[in-house]
This record gives C-alpha cells, structure tokens and sequence, in this order.
C-alpha cells in the first residue's frame, strides 16, 4: 500500500501544470484500471448495507408473560424462544415450531405472540395463519407502526444450489442478533420434521435460529431457517450444530401468499406410492399401489415412470418436489409411463393434501 500511495502522489506532482480533466482521469484509472481497491471497497461497503438491512428487519419471538395492566414494563424478563422476520407491512414471519405452546398436552399457536426488535422494542403481533405440513407461521404487528422493525426483504425468484454462499440472522441459544456465515449443502435433502425438501447448509445455528431468515449476497430470502442436526460435542457445544436446514424460500412463499389472501395452503397429491423396479440392466421408479387421483386416472401396478409434463423423472424426491413447488391442487398433470413394452401418457388431476 505504502508503493501505490507514493507513485500516486508523484504522478499527481507530475502533471500539476496539465488540465484537470487529466488529472481525473488519472484518478479513475487508479480505482478502476490500476487497482481493483475502490471497487472491492464499494462491494464490501454494500454486502454490509445489505446484511444490516436484514439484521433490522429480524426479530426475537418472546416467551413468558406480558405485563398486566398497570404493571410496570421493566419488570417483564425478556425470554427468547425464537426468530422472526419482518416481510414489510407488519407481516412477521416464523416457524411454526417457534411459537407453538403447550396447552392441555396439546401443541397450538398462540392467537398473539410479542416480539423483540433490533431496536428492543416490544411489539403485539395476531396470528394471521400456520401450516404445519410445511412449519410455517405468520402474524402481523400491532401498534405504532413507529414501533415495527424497518424491513425491505424480498423472497428471491430462483432457489439456492450447491456452494452458494447465505447467511443468517437470529436468536441462537435466546441471545441476539448474531450473524452466521456458511454455504448451501444438499439443497435437495428431507427429514421426517416436514413433508417438503429442505435445504442442507453449512453454517453455525442453534435452537432460538429457528423462523429465522436464510439471505443470498443480495439480502433476499432463500430459506428459513428449520431445524438443526446436533452432533456429538462438549457439553457447552450442546444445543448447536454446523448441520442445519432450511425450509426452500420459494415454497415458503407459497404458503404466504395463500395465508395472506385467507387461503388455507393445499399441496398437490398424486396418489402414487413408488417402489423401484429392475428394468434390464438400470433400477427405475414404479407404481408399488395407486390410490385417489392415480387410480380413477387409470394407473396399475408395475407401471413405470418416465416423465411428468415432458420433464424426465430422476426420482422419487424430485417427483415429490415437482409436484409440492410446481403444481396446484386441481391442476391436471400428464405423466408418461411405461406398460409393459408399450408407453403411453396418463392426464391425472390432482387431489389436495
């Protein structure tokens, strides 16, 4: 740094008896042509905007009482369950899991849930819907709307891939905000938790994560944050892993969109249940047993899957994901199928979950 510093103030010495408009353009090429500083300092200065932007915009789901009326404010302990995330308009985002309570050994969510801001506000919000096929609740504040935490996140229109880089915000272990910095994993993987695909990342959560927001370089949401897997460690470790999952943001989005309009979610059912058969020398999916929409459709046993809506059929994950992320309850599908030697296209419309 100490080299570029001097030669820069000996060339601006040089050509102090030549017009200014030389003397910029000399400048600029040290940022853009001589030296890649300014712009590698412009992109970091606008990676922090984007993470700040998130970090305002989430929010800790809080456990415990509310002050009565007439009790004082300060004497509520703050207790931290979970994260959330302010999608604009007063509209929280969370996991379902992060605001369920126990009520006669029953698990329910709560009509109202009061959350902690960046700015360590308080604020009421009602519950506008939750889905428990996919662990997804909303609610949306109450009050001053002085008082909401700023938001400007916008779901992102592609999904995440293998080795892309996300970050996260929330209330690891009730303690917060903290950042977490990793990259997409398997983004195609599944546990019993939910019925959709989940996304695999490699990036430092706890409990308190969950309902947290997963963000690309952009600062737009790509998942939310589900579940983690806890590996063997020191006791203190306990409660946190670099093995975590993430609902698809785009699926999420979904489930949004629908509770907003006052829509209960629906996803697509085939009624296909799958075995692999051997077919020569290759393994490929078949029909073990059809039932509702496969079986009025005309589907038999031993039938061989090749393609749905001329997409090739790589497995039975990717046929479940095709269906829950592309597809509505109603819609027909044609899926092309194998009978003996013979193939052929069965149209079947879909039931709704």
């Amino acid at each position: 740094m100490g080299l570029i510093a001097l030669d820069t103030m000996m060339i601006i010495k040089k050509i102090t008896r030549y017009p200014f408009s030389i003397v910029i353009s000399l400048v600029l090429w040290q940022c853009l042509g001589g030296s890649f500083a300014c712009a590698s300092g412009l992109e970091s200065k606008n990676y922090a905007q984007v993470i700040e932007q998130a970090k305002l915009a989430t929010v800790g789901i809080l456990q415990g009482a509310s002050a009565k009326a007439g009790e004082p404010e300060y004497d509520v302990s703050v207790k931290i369950r979970g994260t959330g995330i302010h999608l604009g308009d007063g509209v929280i985002l969370t996991a379902r899991h992060a605001v369920e309570r126990s009520v006669g050994g029953k698990k329910v969510v709560p009509k109202e849930i009061r959350v902690l801001t960046d700015s360590l506000r308080r604020v009421s919000a009602l519950r506008l819907g939750a889905n428990s096929y996919i662990d997804v609740a909303v609610y949306r504040l109450q009050g001053d709307t002085s008082n909401w935490p700023i938001s400007d996140v916008q779901f992102a229109q592609q999904a995440v891939t293998y080795g892309d880089e996300v970050f996260t915000v929330g209330y690891p272990m009730g303690r917060g905000p903290a950042l977490s910095f990793g990259q997409v994993g398997n983004p195609n993987t599944f546990l019993s938790t939910v019925k959709s695909r989940l996304v695999q990342v490699d990036l430092s959560a706890c409990r308190g994560n969950s309902g947290g927001g997963l963000f690309n370089h952009e600062g737009q949401l790509v998942g939310l944050v589900h579940a983690i897997i806890q590996t063997e460690g020191l006791e203190s470790e306990r409660g946190c892993s670099r093995f975590a999952f993430a609902l698809p943001g785009m699926l999420v989005k979904r489930v949004i969109d629908a509770l907003l309009t006052g829509k209960v979610p629906g996803f697509s059912v085939l009624g296909i249940h799958l075995e692999t058969l051997k077919d020569g020398s290759r393994w490929v999916l078949g029909v073990a047993k059809a039932t509702g929409p496969s079986r009025h459709a005309g589907f038999k046993k031993g039938d061989i899957l090749v393609a749905i809506d001329e997409l090739t059929i790589t497995s039975a994950s990717q046929l479940k994901n095709y269906l829950l992320e592309r597809t509505e309850p109603g819609q027909t599908v044609a899926l092309q199928v194998q009978r003996g030697t013979t193939q052929r296209t069965i149209s079947v419309t879909l039931g709704k979950s």
